[in-house]
């Protein structure tokens, strides 16, 4: 059993303390990448990342891909893993740095993919959808949302299913390739406007939309 089958094991979280090991978690998220590209992406001594990269492995969290021959040395090539779905008591339980680790790289990708896709066509059909909704809610409405959001993913992942058995052997340019990015948090205090909860949501918008 790897040492992240677990989450909550605080073990995970003094494995995890090193700054340096977050970031490299972060440069990597759902791209694959070499210590030595990591190492010059942040200005990071190459021994020392690839002694972390080499910790990471052994703890699960990112796994050797390929090995490319480069210049007369083997390149090693490593990916984040893709991580389990966590239930709601473990992620209570799970310490903050591992949940930063986690997290981390998942959130920037997303970030990355929804730039990429607005400068490059991503939302050009007539009936796609995005929406941006701030909110001010008592601990009720957050569980509400949060049940809301988890019975969409399990709706999202039945029709993908589905979807996939009517393509069958359909021609790659049947398929449509789509991201639907659902996520649920708290904004930090200093990034909205003050006053009380009420006056503050008259005052911002409260979403954006586009049709779907």
């Amino acid at each position: 059993m790897s040492l992240t089958d677990d989450i909550t094991d605080p073990r995970l979280a003094k494995a995890l303390a090193h700054p340096l090991r977050l970031e490299i978690l972060r440069h990597l998220g759902d791209r694959t990448a070499s210590p030595s590209e990591i190492a010059e992406e942040i200005g990071a001594p190459l021994t020392n990342v690839s002694y972390h990269v080499r910790k990471l492995r052994a703890l699960g969290l990112i796994k050797l891909v390929r090995k490319t021959p480069k210049r007369g040395v083997v390149e090693h090539y490593y990916s984040a893993k893709r991580r389990r779905e966590v239930t709601d008591s473990a992620w209570s339980q799970t310490p903050k740095v591992v949940k930063e680790a986690l997290i981390g790289p998942s959130v920037e990708s997303a970030a990355e993919m929804l730039v990429a896709a607005a400068h490059g066509g991503g939302f050009d059909r007539s009936d796609m959808h995005f929406t941006r909704n701030h909110m001010d809610v008592d601990e009720r409405g957050w569980k509400e949302t949060a049940e809301l959001l988890q019975n969409a993913v399990r709706e999202l992942k039945r029709i993908e299913k589905e979807a996939l058995e009517r393509l069958g052997d359909q021609p790659p340019d049947k398929v449509i390739r789509s991201a639907a990015v659902v996520a649920l948090l708290e904004v930090p205090a200093d990034s909205t406007q003050t006053g009380s909860a009420p006056e503050a949501a008259k005052q911002r918008r409260t979403g954006t939309r586009t049709p779907s």
